[in-house]
């Protein structure tokens, strides 16, 4: 019996899926297919399925998380980009948090927040 786990993916829903494509691919995600509603995205080993789905409540309390290597790269990348005005969306700046990581929020067209974060040590991790 082999259960050997290969790959985890969320189901990401789109309120206008053309623009949530746009969006993505804007981020610096990699569309690798599309098609019957569904789009695959990645980066580098990072990966979720983009639905042509809306529900509300469903989009707005959804959270994706992204661990990337340095965060405050990430924070440039997203500023530097211009979705922020050309797609309305919302970012905050990047925080330390009392789990060990710095993050920060970034809400997507649809209102799923994607929190894009960086380990730290522990003892980094504990605001004042």
């Amino acid at each position: 019996m082999n259960l050997k786990s290969v790959e985890i993916k969320a189901f990401v829903p789109a309120q206008d899926f053309e623009l949530s494509k746009r969006f993505y691919r804007d981020l610096g995600f990699t569309m690798a297919s599309d098609g019957g509603g569904i789009a695959y995205f990645h980066h580098g080993n990072c990966a979720f399925l983009l639905q042509d789905y809306y529900e509300k409540a469903f989009a707005e309390n959804l959270q994706m998380h992204l661990l990337v290597e340095d965060v405050h790269a990430w924070a440039k990348h997203v500023q530097d980009s211009g979705i922020v005005a050309r797609y309305g969306v919302r970012v905050t700046e990047p925080v330390k948090q009392p789990w060990a990581m710095i993050d920060f929020a970034l809400i997507d067209p649809a209102g799923v927040c994607w929190r894009i974060a960086q380990n730290i040590p522990k003892d980094e991790g504990a605001q004042p």
